[in-house]
């Protein structure tokens, strides 16, 4: 055999090194145009490779470890880690201003701690002291200031003897911070990822947030995070229609969720509910409100043939085994069948609704209001609705509107008798404050305890001192308020203004008696999926396509590879016809890019809309194609006004 020399060797090497790259940027999804092609990993995989780096080994209570911030996400949180000889309990006591914000906490015994710490103020030296045994241990743990455009609060009025230490969660109304704030008005917690709609706490401890990745224009999201006060992401819940607003934990688990029906062309939006199983993500129940409600002649002046019902609450009634729905745009609020869908009921004015549907309404007795455009509906262990009336117009006859100035806002109670199909008004709060509680959107009410609630009057707007009868996005208001009042037996003991408009608000402790056994590391599942992204059509055999570095740099197309999708940006004209191909052998999958900033007109499209310019020509748009139903290696192509141009590209699912 003839020996090789050092050039031979050299080649050898050289096309040996090559082969492995290539292998590893195939196993990574992207072969070449590493320039178009990011590669984003989910937060479930970025923090699981944070949590290597966290141990206790080689830490005592003398010198532990101490990570603010562990998963870049709750900067006004941290963990102490480390470890002890003996079985112990930890108490952790976080000192705050006065007794009633600060927090004492007991952990549960071990001898492995890695103990989370919450309600850390901002831009502070705050003390941390750990004690168990004879051994008491203070650190001090300093933090950075809060983001500029988080929202300081104004507290108004703190019965401070009928307050506790728990927190008020606030979830933005579009763009901001989901934050926490104290009795004093402080912030103690706040998420740096972006969230939106519901924050509710889950029988294990944890809250349900929604995800930061956009599904479908205005603010469709894939679904939800499960996640605890640090952060840490503990499920993450992918649903085929998305998620919006609301979502119900069942006493199995299951998770009712205000969804869409994104299938078939469907045309209109936030009509349609699903349960998720939750430890599958199997899609158990669906409800399409198209198949239970007229979707004409029902509406108020938000209705729209898109977004004809709006429904933006979902809460499951145990006792008489009913869903009910709060249709912003129908002025209504309604209840369903939990095991066939089944019309039960409707709260609100009949006016304008077919007559076959006249005998679900309810016949008023006593000095009853019906609400308006209202939001979180619920039924509270009295057996009573519980609604936040927003107010709007306060009638569906254009001639007796009532303008925004004049109107009100209010939390209100309804005791309704499906038997005699009767209905009486038996608690507001609200009427009274007038046009400076008056909120045309969004907004919440909770029941705490019998006579103790919270009524959040979330969207207060005005323009130029006026009050606004429309989102403040849509009207460009020039003030934006939130104000949330605390009532305990018909006493305000608790108000807080926030200088912005905020979705929800629920009051919670930081920790849960679930928090005591501390953190546990360890691999997050991601349940569900996003289901598969129409396929306009299906091609077979060679393809050829040009050179696209031009179209690509004129067009700024960006391909984002996430874990489970693609995302697609790019700048075309309004109307283009624009299609990304995934290549597979001979087989051509082709997806349309569609070229609009109008794909699901929402009330909020305005607010959210990614068009800012909408009478422009030129729109820079998003566009996803779901891995379900994707298996191995693609090319990429993209077809662009009629012409095929090769991405030389590769992508695998």
């Amino acid at each position: 055999m003839k020996k090789l020399s050092r050039v031979d060797l050299f080649w050898i090497a050289l096309l040996g090194a090559v082969v492995i790259l290539l292998v590893a940027f195939s196993f990574m999804g992207i072969i070449s145009g590493r320039e178009l092609i990011a590669d984003t990993p989910s937060l479930v995989t970025t923090q699981h490779i944070r949590e290597k780096e966290y141990t206790t080994e080689g830490h005592t209570i003398d010198d532990p470890l101490v990570v603010v911030d562990p998963y870049n996400a709750s900067p006004l949180s941290a963990i102490v880690l480390f470890e002890t000889e003996n079985l112990v309990k930890p108490k952790v006591h976080i000192a705050g201003k006065d007794d009633k914000t600060s927090i004492d906490f007991t952990f549960k015994i071990g001898s492995q701690h890695v103990l989370p710490i919450y309600g850390l103020y901002p831009d502070a030296d705050n003390e941390v002291t750990i004690s168990f045994d004879d051994t008491v241990k203070t650190i001090h743990i300093h933090t950075q200031p809060l983001p500029e455009t988080l929202a300081k609060a104004t507290v108004k009025v703190a019965d401070r003897d009928n307050l506790d230490s728990d927190w008020y969660f606030f979830t933005p109304s579009s763009v901001g911070y989901t934050a926490a704030y104290d009795i004093n008005g402080d912030v103690r917690w706040y998420l740096s990822n972006y969230a939106l709609w519901d924050i509710t706490r889950l029988q294990n401890g944890h809250i349900l947030v929604s995800t930061e990745r956009l599904m479908n224009t205005p603010y469709y999201m894939t679904g939800l995070y499960e996640i605890d006060l640090l952060g840490k992401i503990h499920a993450e819940y992918s649903i085929p229609g998305g998620y919006h607003h609301d979502y119900f934990e069942m006493e199995n688990g299951n998770l009712l969720i205000a969804s869409d029906n994104f299938d078939g062309g469907n045309d209109t939006v936030e009509d349609y509910v699903v349960e998720m199983e939750r430890l599958t993500g199997n899609i158990v129940k669906k409800f399409n409100l198209k198949d239970i409600l007229p979707t004409e002649n029902t509406g108020n002046e938000n209705w729209s043939g898109d977004d004809w019902f709006h429904n933006n609450s979902v809460w499951y009634d145990k006792d008489t085994n009913s869903i009910l729905l709060s249709g912003r745009h129908a002025d209504a609020v309604i209840a369903i069948n939990y095991d066939n869908g089944e019309l039960r009921w409707i709260l609100g004015d009949p006016t304008g609704w077919p007559e076959k549907y006249q005998h679900y309404f309810f016949k008023p007795i006593g000095d009853v209001e019906w609400q308006w455009s209202q939001h979180a509906a619920m039924v509270t262990p009295e057996g009573y609705v519980f609604v936040f009336d927003n107010g709007n117009n306060k009638s569906k006859v254009s001639a007796n509107y009532v303008p925004a100035p004049n109107s009100y806002s209010r939390g209100v109670m309804y005791k309704i008798d499906t038997y005699n199909m009767t209905v009486e008004q038996v608690w507001e709060y609200g009427k009274a404050r007038g046009s400076g509680f008056y909120s045309p959107y969004i907004s919440d009410v909770d029941y705490i305890n019998p006579g103790h609630y919270i009524i959040h009057s979330g969207g207060i707007s005005t323009k130029d001192g006026v009050a606004q009868n429309q989102p403040a996005g849509i009207v460009h208001a020039d003030t934006l308020i939130s104000d949330t009042v605390e009532i305990l037996n018909d006493k305000v003991i608790f108000e807080m203004t926030l200088p912005t408009n905020t979705y929800r608000v629920e009051k919670m402790p930081a920790y849960t008696s679930e928090s005591g056994r501390g953190l546990e590391f360890g691999l997050t599942p991601r349940i569900g999926n996003l289901g598969k992204t129409e396929v306009a059509e299906t091609r077979y055999g060679l393809l050829v396509g040009e050179d696209a570095k031009k179209i690509l740099y004129d067009h700024q197309v960006k391909i984002d590879k996430q874990e489970d999708r693609i995302v697609f940006t790019g700048t075309f004209k309004r109307g283009s016809n624009v299609r990304l191909v995934l290549k597979q052998s001979l087989e051509q999958k082709y997806y349309k890019m569609r070229i609009t900033d109008k794909i699901h007109a929402a009330l909020c499209v305005a607010v959210f809309s990614e068009d800012e310019n909408e009478g422009e020509d030129d729109l820079t748009v998003t566009r996803y194609i779901n891995g379900e139903g994707l298996n191995g290696k693609y090319d990429l192509y993209l077809e662009v006004y009629d012409k095929l141009y090769d991405l030389k590209s590769q992508i695998r699912f």
